[in-house]
């Protein structure tokens, strides 16, 4: 892995650190380093996606999205955090998660990485959910064909959707009906 010729923190908060790097041929460039994420799509036994609607301070909005959270526990690894915040957020449970894939968010000025997953829940909530987030749920087929139009505007949350369509297991729910 590549390494700078030489960094200086530049400003440091509780999940994000910003470093002013100096890179041969490239000069200074600004990274900000924050905790890894995960993202979960939960679908129910009738077909239904779990999504979550809660607002977001730097886009000025409420978005529709996969339920997720930053592991930013010790020792936690990214099936267990995901697990977790499905339950956090929605008060549904996983019953056997699996790995989708992983980007990086916006490596152009960040490190950032999202592990995705998806996983089955009961018909139900076994909790509530988490203050300030509205459970939204939609038949899957919708919320692809929504992804496919470009109709979700949180990008992991509509690769994750699309990435859920090409599972198996999934294929005919997530599938338009006739």
């Amino acid at each position: 892995m590549a390494e700078p010729a030489a960094s200086r923190v530049a400003w440091a908060g509780a999940y994000l650190r910003v470093e002013v790097e100096t890179w041969p041929g490239v000069g200074e460039y600004e990274v900000i380093h924050k905790h890894h994420a995960v993202g979960i799509v939960p679908v129910t036994p009738d077909g239904d996606v779990v999504l979550v609607r809660q607002f977001r301070p730097p886009v000025r909005d409420a978005l529709v999205e996969v339920p997720a959270g930053l592991l930013d526990i010790e020792g936690e690894d990214a099936l267990t955090c995901a697990e977790r915040e499905l339950f956090e957020e929605t008060g549904f449970r996983s019953r056997g998660a699996a790995f989708l894939g992983g980007v990086y968010v916006s490596p152009g000025f960040t490190d950032e990485y999202m592990h995705l997953f998806w996983t089955r829940t009961d018909a139900g909530p076994e909790g509530e959910p988490e203050e300030g987030i509205d459970v939204v749920r939609l038949p899957l087929h919708r919320a692809v064909a929504s992804a496919r139009e470009g109709k979700v505007r949180n990008a992991t949350t509509a690769l994750a959707l699309l990435l859920a369509a090409g599972v198996p297991a999934l294929r005919d729910v997530a599938a338009s009906p006739p």
